[in-house]
């Protein structure tokens, strides 16, 4: 692919490659709506713990390593807004058609995925999972979320058209098992399409630098999720991942999201203003845990690191980013497959 620098003020109209190089509610309404706010709530879902001051999900505890409270729920549609920037508004690459009915979103989140989905696709059923309820309640009639967990065995009696799942960075121990369990509950000739991310920091400039406090928190925060055996790079696995499970015409790409507003291109430089507001509210939630749990560190040693951390990603001379990974494949017809 031919390399287009971030240097002018083309916003492109098709996502932009990775390969390209950089340079520097009242309650009536909530009556209306409790049908479809489905939650399967347990005895233990609403029930949080709470660490270092922030709060955690009790359904699977400890399986998910950052907070659910506000702020993280603030951070991840921020984030959101992000994926659609680096997307040009796409909730996905798959070309699965406007005839699908039903959707399944693994690790939903927020849920603002979902809903953008039942409001795109409104013959369609959209079902969210998350371990935690945190999903508005005003939704699409055709949308609902449960409390799930995505690595227990899935009791789906019917297949799903389109399987989706995006920003699971530290959320999932066995991802060959969960990209498998996928493909078993897709219909024949469904889609599925995982997009994630690689958080292996860097730059193409050398601007980088192993002096940099973001330099050394990004390493011992890999480290500390890989400790919590959870991945924090799946990106450049997906597509193996995929192909291994049975899927075909399996497809990848790989997108740039750089860590502030430093490009000189409006539409890089745009997905880095919002990036930067998402890991400044989430320098904290992201190493609490992994810092405080398996690397044996303090609260208080923590946040000291996380000063020279916030100060290295705000400066424009720092030109750091990481990796967005789309791919998507297609599950056999019948016939194929046996």
């Amino acid at each position: 692919m031919s390399s287009q620098p971030i240097d002018g003020d083309h916003k492109p109209q098709q996502p932009v490659d990775v390969d390209s190089a950089v340079e520097a509610d009242d309650d009536s309404a909530y009556e209306d709506n409790l049908a479809s706010f489905t939650t399967s709530l347990n005895s233990g879902a609403i029930d949080y713990q709470y660490e270092n001051g922030r709060r955690y999900h009790s359904f699977r505890s400890g399986s998910y390593p950052l907070p659910n409270d506000e702020a993280e729920s603030d951070r991840l549609d921020i984030f959101h807004h992000a994926f659609n920037l680096v997307l040009n508004g796409a909730l996905h690459l798959a070309p699965i058609g406007k005839q699908v009915q039903r959707v399944l979103d693994i690790g939903t989140g927020t849920g603002l995925w979902a809903i953008e989905m039942g409001d795109e696709y409104p013959s369609a059923e959209i079902l969210g999972v998350d371990l935690s309820p945190i999903q508005p309640r005003m939704i699409p009639p055709n949308v609902k979320f449960e409390v799930d967990d995505a690595e227990s065995p899935w009791t789906y009696s019917t297949p799903f058209d389109f399987i989706h799942s995006r920003y699971m960075v530290a959320a999932i121990e066995d991802w060959p098992g969960l990209i498998k369990r996928a493909f078993q509950h897709t219909k024949p000739g469904g889609w599925v399409e995982f997009q994630d991310l690689d958080i292996n920091m860097y730059s193409d400039d050398d601007s980088f630098t192993d002096d940099l406090d973001l330099k050394k928190w990004n390493r011992l925060l890999i480290d500390g999720y890989r400790k919590l055996a959870r991945e924090p790079c799946p990106g450049p696995m997906l597509e193996g991942w995929l192909k291994d499970a049975g899927f075909e015409n399996v497809t990848h790409k790989k997108y740039k999201m750089p860590a502030g507003p430093w490009p000189k291109d409006k539409h890089y430089k745009e997905i880095g203003a919002y990036n930067l507001f998402q890991l400044l509210e989430g320098f904290e939630a992201f190493s609490l845990a992994p810092f405080t749990r398996k690397l044996g560190w303090t609260v208080p040693e923590v946040q000291v690191l996380l000063t020279g951390v916030k100060k290295d990603v705000q400066n424009p001379r720092v030109h750091s980013m990481f990796d967005l990974h789309v791919a998507y494949g297609r599950k056999p017809e019948q016939s194929q497959a046996s």
